[in-house]
């Protein structure tokens, strides 16, 4: 005869779900002690206790507990950040250690926490309540705090370890000339424009098509680059540098000119690029000012006179890139190569062949850049050597004193 039994489950299953109903028991008491153990309310504590002793207990019970969370639909971003950085907006914690440091005043003035957040100047995952996943670096995640730790890191040739920060500031101010604060940035722009980048590279629309396009290259995954080559941090920050000291080191083939730049110039250039990316941007972040990179009357009437004056050839074709035409009144911004006014007497002095040869059968980087940058049929060629041949003549003729062809921006005669 069956045995009967109150329990609606089997005999056998017991034992199973007697170990499921424990599993949950000890997973249940493991959350709530590493919750309790969480960084934040050790943070919250603290700072409520020197809230307490330095303001009053009336001011401390202010404080919000729990997880706190800045929502800012403009840019996508929920970042909880003041869950530990408490301190932010309050006075009087000037020089506290962090996270109960108030906030410097001046920039908040200018980005209200509540419309930027934090993580948009800052950097770092802003979902985050712990420390390390907060800050980073971590796995998955490519956007750590740009402060002065990861600055020290990078051993930042600046006073202002924190210098990185200005990555982000560009994200809104990269059509500024200048932006007051960011010297870093500032220093990049400045030498964009006095090494002739654009000659190669387009940037916001302009420039020249020898090397790839900048405009986007900050959202270039860290993936993307060939780190083989590359001694030292595997970053994207890391190989920027190195590339603008010496680019042949990590691309053997390529033809960018070496400018010989030291740390702090290729650090600077490094931070400007990787700030061109594309992020959400709020149209009344910067009322009034033109999504644009424009030119000033000075450079535009300079590119205008070059293009269309005696030596435009040179600069149609990129050659000006490298190399200024003196005599005909082209400067390169870059100036790798040397003044092709003297080509033809120069060629002979130096590879002992006449300018008609060279061209035709070219050595060393010119036969690089004239199988790859700027290929000229034999036509083409002919053409190079004529013009060539002009310059040189009118070099003869401006050395000399006597009267010739007037070039605009070319050296005073003597």
């Amino acid at each position: 005869m069956e045995q009967r039994t109150d329990s609606p489950y089997p005999r056998r299953d017991r034992p199973v779900l007697a170990v499921i109903g424990a599993l949950l028991v000890v997973s249940t008491v493991v959350f709530a002690v590493t919750d309790h153990r969480k960084d934040w309310r050790y943070y919250q504590a603290t700072f409520r206790q020197m809230v307490a002793e330095k303001l009053g207990a009336e001011k401390a019970a202010q404080i919000p507990s729990g997880t706190v969370q800045i929502w800012v639909p403009q840019l996508g971003r929920a970042d909880r950040c003041i869950t530990c950085h408490q301190g932010v907006a309050w006075k009087g914690f000037e020089t506290a250690d962090e996270p109960y440091r108030t906030h410097p005043a001046a920039p908040l003035k200018a980005h209200p926490i509540e419309k930027f957040g934090c993580t948009a100047c800052h950097g770092g995952q802003g979902w985050a309540v712990d420390a390390d996943p907060a800050h980073g670096p971590v796995e998955h995640w490519e956007d750590p705090v740009l402060g002065k730790a990861l600055g020290e890191a990078y051993s930042l040739a600046t006073d202002d370890k924190a210098a990185l920060m200005q990555m982000n500031c560009n994200v809104c101010h990269r059509y500024d000339r200048e932006t007051k604060g960011a010297d870093l940035i500032n220093r990049g722009k400045a030498l964009v424009n006095a090494k002739g980048c654009r000659a190669c590279h387009v940037i916001n629309g302009r420039g020249g098509t020898i090397g790839p396009d900048l405009t986007w290259v900050g959202d270039k995954a860290p993936e993307q680059y060939d780190m083989s080559r590359l001694s030292g941090q595997r970053t994207a920050f890391a190989w920027h540098v190195a590339h603008l000291k010496d680019p042949r080191s990590l691309v053997p083939d390529t033809v960018m000119p070496n400018f010989s730049f030291g740390t702090q110039d290729a650090q600077a250039l490094a931070t400007l690029v990787l700030s061109w990316r594309r992020a959400p941007t709020a149209v009344d972040y910067r009322p009034g000012v033109a999504r644009t990179d424009p030119q000033t009357p000075e450079e535009v009437a300079e590119e205008q006179r070059m293009k269309t004056g005696p030596g435009a050839w040179f600069v149609k074709t990129g050659c000006f890139v490298c190399h200024s035409i003196s005599s005909l009144g082209v400067k390169s911004a870059a100036q790798i190569g040397p003044d092709l006014s003297t080509a033809v007497e120069d060629t002979q002095k130096r590879f002992g062949k006449t300018v008609d040869d060279f061209l035709k059968n070219p050595t060393g980087t010119m036969s690089v850049v004239l199988s790859r940058q700027i290929v000229l049929t034999d036509a083409e060629k002919d053409v190079a050597i004529q013009k060539l041949r002009e310059a040189f003549a009118e070099h003869q003729r401006q050395a000399a004193g006597a009267p010739g062809t007037a070039v605009p921006g070319a050296p005073p005669r003597p």
